[in-house]
């Protein structure tokens, strides 16, 4: 893998606003390069679509952010070419119906195609595929997924690998076009304490490498950069403004965010070009994407 880069995040009163009301608000964070963000909160706090909006997926509809340099709302497609996505359900999901090393495969001829450049594309095919190999290599080995260990090795089925074999996978994936940042969605979903610890670990030899981590979870670790989110009481009207609770990072006040939204969403990066369906323009559409996500995050 080429030499990382981490993307700072910041923002400032960023929220996400539909028809029916907040994804999220307020939110506030200021992290370096490198940092280990976690996004704290219950099932239906609007946890998901913050991370979408982070990473240039979604658009957000009040306040502003700013990723490795690129203004959002208005950078979005800037935003994504330096964002990964790790597993997020009905987004970036792995293909149950592949083995492990047809996965890996396939991602590193979508980041070849997408997200290198062209004069590497001109390289002979033998030279071509040795670079494949020892970038997969290289994304295995920071993953900590060690395909030997697996059932049937390399041609093990997705559907069979374990959840944090599945998270491993998926990180690895995510690192082959060495992003600035590298976000996951329900990190500690369906595992164990002891595979929990093994998970924030791997997050933070990823984050120790120079590249930003953000991560949704029910319970974020001491050392991370906490974002909490909070459901919507239901059928509350919107308070005015200036009782708005933030949600602000590095446990300055505990965040508070709504969930049940509809808003624009957007499409993925070139290395998710699976999910490059919708774009920053097609509003009605966008909606129903993101009312859909809101409801599951």
């Amino acid at each position: 893998m080429d030499s990382p880069h981490g993307a700072a995040v910041k923002a400032e009163d960023f929220g996400l606003k539909g028809p029916r009301g907040w994804a999220f608000r307020g939110v506030g964070i200021d992290a370096a390069p490198g940092s280990l963000i976690a996004v704290e909160g219950p099932s239906g706090s609007g946890r998901t679509c913050l991370l979408l909006a982070l990473t240039g997926r979604m658009k957000p509809t009040r306040g502003h952010a700013e990723v490795g340099g690129h203004h959002l709302p208005k950078r979005m497609t800037a935003v994504r070419r330096i964002t990964a996505l790790g597993p997020v359900s009905g987004v970036n999901e792995l293909d149950q119906a592949l083995t492990v090393a047809e996965q890996l495969r396939e991602g590193a001829l979508l980041q070849r195609h997408y997200g290198a450049p062209v004069r590497a594309m001109l390289r002979p095919r033998a030279e071509r595929r040795a670079a494949a190999e020892a970038r997969i290599a290289a994304a295995l080995e920071a993953a900590g997924l060690d395909l030997a260990a697996l059932p049937k090795g390399e041609r093990t089925s997705v559907r069979d690998l374990e959840r944090l074999e599945a998270v491993r996978l998926s990180v690895a994936i995510a690192l082959l076009g060495s992003p600035g940042l590298l976000a996951l969605d329900d990190l500690d979903l369906k595992l164990s304490d002891t595979e929990r610890v093994e998970a924030w670990d791997l997050l933070r030899s990823v984050a120790g490498r120079g590249i930003t981590v953000l991560a949704v979870c029910s319970e974020a670790p001491a050392d991370a950069i906490v974002l909490r989110t909070s459901p919507k009481e239901p059928d509350a009207p919107d308070a005015p403004d200036a009782s708005d609770t933030p949600a602000v990072a590095e446990s300055d006040a505990d965040a508070e965010a709504d969930a049940e939204a509809d808003a624009e969403a957007d499409g993925g990066s070139e290395t998710d070009t699976k999910t490059d369906t919708k774009t920053e323009n097609d509003d009605t559409k966008g909606a129903d994407d993101a009312l859909a996500e809101a409801g599951r995050a």
